[in-house]
């Protein structure tokens, strides 16, 4: 489903004869259940009493996920990369995901992140490469703060966990998360059982957020 700010999005700007194609950040990522996603506005709403709203979850603006695939893209692009994630879809069906902890990782700048650690399953892991080797012609590194979603404006470490992504956290290197927030935690029951149907493609905010869906897809496969 393109919503009306994706098809505003396809418009081209011209500057003299060159026209110039705009880029977005964005996260093709796994949209966890209503239920999964409620437990991580939980937790991120403890973490913010001791670290601040740098991220502030919920379930409109800045979506729990699983990150799948991160890049720069032309936005005219964004109808093809729907395409690409729906005929993914129709051949994965993920029905049960674990959360099996807690881990607390340092960013670029050596702020303290925690985030739900999900068990790495054969599944989850083809997904992931199945969506980076569709998504990888489309994909840029080249990053600046302006094709990020604003506001907040895109700090050091969000550009550059960006830029690193396809060399530092994709296939041998993916460990299937979602991020809570800033700060360290660890008071939640584990492990947590949880399902996920729906593929998304997302306006990447700072601190590499969810904030606006572009394009979605339910999945359809079969075990």
């Amino acid at each position: 489903m393109i919503g009306g700010l994706a098809r505003a999005l396809l418009s081209l700007e011209h500057f003299g004869e060159v026209i110039v194609m705009a880029k977005i950040a964005v996260d093709a990522v796994l949209l966890p259940s209503d239920t999964m996603a409620s437990r991580a506005v939980e937790a991120n709403k403890k973490l913010l009493k001791q670290a601040g709203s740098k991220i502030v979850l919920d379930k409109k603006n800045c979506l729990p996920h699983i990150s799948l695939a991160m890049g720069c893209i032309e936005e005219k692009d964004i109808i093809d990369i729907e395409k690409i994630l729906d005929a993914i879809g129709k051949r994965y069906c993920v029905q049960e995901l674990k959360v099996i902890g807690i881990r607390v990782g340092t960013n670029s700048v050596g702020e303290k992140v925690s985030v739900f650690q999900i068990e790495k399953t054969d599944i989850l892991q083809s997904l992931h490469e199945e969506v980076m080797w569709g998504l990888i012609p489309y994909f840029k590194y080249e990053i600046t703060s302006d094709m990020v979603f604003s506001p907040p404006r895109a700090g050091k470490s969000t550009l550059l966990w960006i830029r690193d992504y396809a060399e530092k956290a994709s296939f041998e290197n993916f460990l299937p998360h979602i991020t809570i927030g800033y700060g360290e935690m660890d008071k939640f029951s584990f492990p947590m059982k949880f399902t996920a149907s729906r593929l998304a493609l997302c306006h990447l905010g700072n601190h590499c957020t969810c904030r606006k869906i572009l394009a979605s897809t339910e999945l359809k496969g079969r075990e």
